[in-house]
């Protein structure tokens, strides 16, 4: 039997209690970054939406072509100290963006640099984090886990949206720039703390020595080919991701700001969202589909919705729901996805197969940051919005034809805990 009491007994574990601190006063950092670099862009002079198109370029394509590499070294390396590097960086990006907002001196080279660090920060970070979760916690437990990671990052992610929106509104995008560098040190302090299981530096060890780069490149793409639900959502994510980038990134602030109030409007529907995922987490900690991963694709078809609404020019509490049910659809699918991969991807390839499932995942995502501003430009925020509705559903409905996203089965959980 599953209990929140049993749940909340994870906290009590070191390892993953600093985990759970440092994942959570990250995002309160990252979740200013939004609204505050986009409308800090879109605020300077001569600014239009081709110039916050390339700043966010910039971020997302080194994360995309550094992705691999963060892969090996997290499978390489004590994870916690791959982490806190990504940490560090994304501070040095941030602060680096607030000096240039808060001094004026902003030009588009200078800004496209400090972004760009900002991406190598997320490609080191995103595969350590994805492995380093079974090193701190039983096997029986990741799913739990998984959800309370969730449940604390999303809590700052409304807090942060909600204080980063007022703080733009306030004191300008740079001083919400501040807070992220802030958060990301402290962050990045907390990771530093954390110690992994004892067997896992040695074991980290004599994987460096037996592999070179490119072997431990061939033996992750041979995990995350030889598995069909795997690479069949990962493909679909690579055309969802540039519909959610050119979306997120460029067309819904655009759109916010021309018809919805600007900033404000913009941060309340980012912070639905943020809510629905936290709605999501109590139903993930709760939900054991014996078909997560058809459960989890399924639940991909209603995050069309928010763009379909802000695409025929619906109210924004209406578009406001509809992130929220975005918000518990992305939530229940995160926490599935992650903890399907961890069961069944093993432990020594995860950070590099993971580093392949965000490869893929968001391969297209600068390119739908490039396009969405002539888009924009050529189409309108609106219709440019139905179409990024019309990619997503499209793209879950494909990958819905896999038999193996379809007949994955999860373990039985009396089986799964008597062998672990």
């Amino acid at each position: 039997m599953h209990s929140y009491r049993r749940d909340l007994d994870m906290l009590r574990h070191r390892g993953f209690a600093l985990l759970l601190t440092a994942r959570t006063i990250s995002t309160l950092g990252a979740s200013f970054a939004p609204v505050a670099l986009a409308f800090g862009v879109l605020a300077l002079p001569g600014a239009t939406a081709r110039t916050l198109s390339v700043v966010l370029t910039a971020e997302a394509l080194p994360m995309v072509v550094f992705m691999l590499v963060g892969g090996v070294i997290a499978d390489r390396l004590p994870r916690h100290r791959v982490m806190m590097a990504g940490e560090t960086l994304n501070a040095a990006a941030f602060f680096c963006l607030a000096a240039m907002m808060l001094t004026g001196w902003t030009p588009l080279p200078a800004m496209v640099v400090a972004a760009a660090l900002s991406g190598v920060a997320m490609a080191v970070l995103f595969p350590a984090l994805t492995g380093i979760i079974p090193d701190v916690v039983p096997a029986d437990r990741l799913q739990t886990a998984n959800a309370l990671l969730g449940l604390g990052t999303n809590i700052s992610r409304v807090a942060g949206l909600v204080l980063g929106g007022g703080t733009v509104v306030l004191l300008g995008a740079g001083w919400a720039l501040v807070v992220s560098g802030m958060m990301f040190a402290v962050a990045a302090v907390l990771v530093a703390a954390l110690r992994l299981l004892p067997a896992e530096p040695s074991e980290a060890g004599e994987y460096v020595k037996g592999n070179s780069v490119l072997a431990d490149l061939r033996d992750g793409w041979r995990e995350f080919i030889s598995r069909q639900w795997l690479w069949v959502v990962v493909a679909q994510f690579s055309m969802m991701i540039l519909a959610v980038q050119a979306a997120h990134g460029v067309l819904g602030p655009l759109v916010a700001k021309e018809h919805l109030g600007g900033a404000p409007a913009w941060a309340a529907v980012l912070a639905g969202e943020a809510v629905g995922m936290i709605a999501g987490v109590f139903v993930t900690l709760r939900l054991r589909p014996r078909r997560p991963i058809l459960v989890a694709t399924l639940l991909t078809l209603p995050t069309a919705l928010p763009y379909l609404l802000l695409g025929v020019g619906a109210p924004l509490w209406t578009i406001v729901i509809g992130a929220v049910v975005m918000g518990v659809c992305f939530d229940i699918f995160g926490v599935l996805w992650n903890t399907t991969m961890q069961r069944e991807i093993p432990a020594e390839s995860l950070s590099r197969v993971s580093s392949y499932d965000a490869l893929g995942s968001l391969m297209f995502g600068p390119i739908g940051l490039m396009l969405a501003g002539p888009a924009a430009i050529l189409v309108g925020p609106r219709p440019a919005l139905l179409g990024c509705a019309a990619i997503v559903l499209l793209a879950s409905l494909a990958a819905l034809l896999s038999p193996g996203v379809r007949n994955l089965r999860a373990p039985d959980p009396v089986e799964e805990v008597a062998a672990h």
